[in-house]
């Protein structure tokens, strides 16, 4: 009978701990995964026994189990934009949506629209492409955004993470005001998709069994559109001028921004009303609000305009009832760099 210590561990089990030290910390306060300890993670356990024989203590251990943890097949879809107004002809409107990850292991998705929505009043028209991916982060659709090709740039998620994508529609003529259409994103695991619990063997990461979660590995949700006669833009713009002559924004340096209101259509914008905050590190310029060319003041009084600071200083300008006819109408006030 002898002592036994710490059991040989071959060299590649050796290699698998360091690998995965190094990729997730096992302790309280460690990073929180959606479905739980990633996909291919070594689940490992050995048994000691010691006892004392003759006076000496010994300790025996048990041979080590040794399990992979499988990879569980998840995914959501979030509908990010707010009902989109449009008119009737608009092309190439966007709804925004957000996908996620929510399974244990790097996943491949295939993405699809679906325009056919019961208990609508019209079907968008799918532009061409349809689905773009928010490639530059900023919410909107541009022409940096990537073109979306079912089987060619499926986009490969490892656990957690999320993709921004465009639905891109056109607005068919004859749809009337208030009609309402829907537009749905689907993302669809390409491992495999079906009842929770499906295995689909060998095909997860690390060549372990990947298992479909409660999500069955398919997610949709649904956009929508709604018909107006009429529809507001605003643009904000903004211009510095520092100390010394030039455009840098240093402090003391003086910003003058320029808000444009625009309506588009045949209706009413009734009792319509700008605010903007002052924005953080600034303090608003006095007397340098206009409205379309013409000085407003400061107070709340009969003219327009106010800078309201009741809660945060906050400019507002009351453009009243607004229409097609009433053209663009112009907001400039200045802010100092704190």
């Amino acid at each position: 009978m002898r002592a036994v210590t710490e059991p040989h561990r071959p060299l590649q089990d050796v290699c698998a701990r360091l690998a995965y030290a190094a990729f997730a910390t096992v302790a309280i306060g460690g990073p929180a995964w959606a479905a739980g300890t990633p996909a291919g993670t070594l689940i490992e356990g050995t048994a000691t026994v010691d006892f004392d024989y003759g006076g000496t203590p010994f300790s025996v251990s048990s041979n080590t189990t040794v399990l992979a943890v499988a990879e569980r097949i998840d995914v959501a879809t979030v509908l990010q934009s707010p009902q989109q107004v449009v008119s009737a002809g608009d092309t190439n409107r966007a709804l925004l949506f957000t996908v996620t990850n929510t399974g244990n292991g790097t996943e491949t998705f295939a993405l699809a629209i679906d325009n056919l929505i019961a208990g609508d009043e019209f079907d968008p028209a799918a532009a061409v492409p349809a689905i773009y991916f928010d490639t530059d982060g900023s919410g909107d659709l541009t022409a940096a955004d990537q073109a979306y090709t079912a089987g060619t740039n499926d986009p490969v998620l490892a656990a957690d993470a999320s993709i921004d994508i465009f639905l891109v529609n056109d607005i068919p003529a004859g749809v009337a005001n208030g009609d309402i259409g829907r537009s749905q994103l689907t993302a669809t695991s390409t491992t495999g998709t079906g009842a929770a619990g499906t295995v689909y063997a060998g095909t997860g990461d690390t060549g372990v069994d990947a298992v479909v979660g409660t999500t069955g590995g398919e997610s949709a949700d649904t956009g929508e559109y709604i018909v107006s006669d009429i529809q507001v833009a605003m643009v904000k713009s903004q211009a510095v001028t520092d100390a010394f002559g030039g455009t840098e924004p240093l402090p003391g340096a003086t910003i003058t921004y320029t808000i444009t209101v625009d309506v588009i259509g045949s209706g009413t914008a009734a009792a319509s009303v700008v605010r903007d905050p002052i924005p953080t590190y600034t303090t608003y310029v006095p007397g340098s609000l206009l409205l379309n060319g013409t000085a407003l003041s400061d107070a709340a009084d009969a003219d327009a305009g106010e800078l309201d600071t009741s809660v945060v200083p906050t400019i507002v300008v009351r453009l009243g009832d607004l229409t097609l006819a009433s053209g663009t109408q112009t907001i400039v006030f200045q802010a100092s760099i704190d």
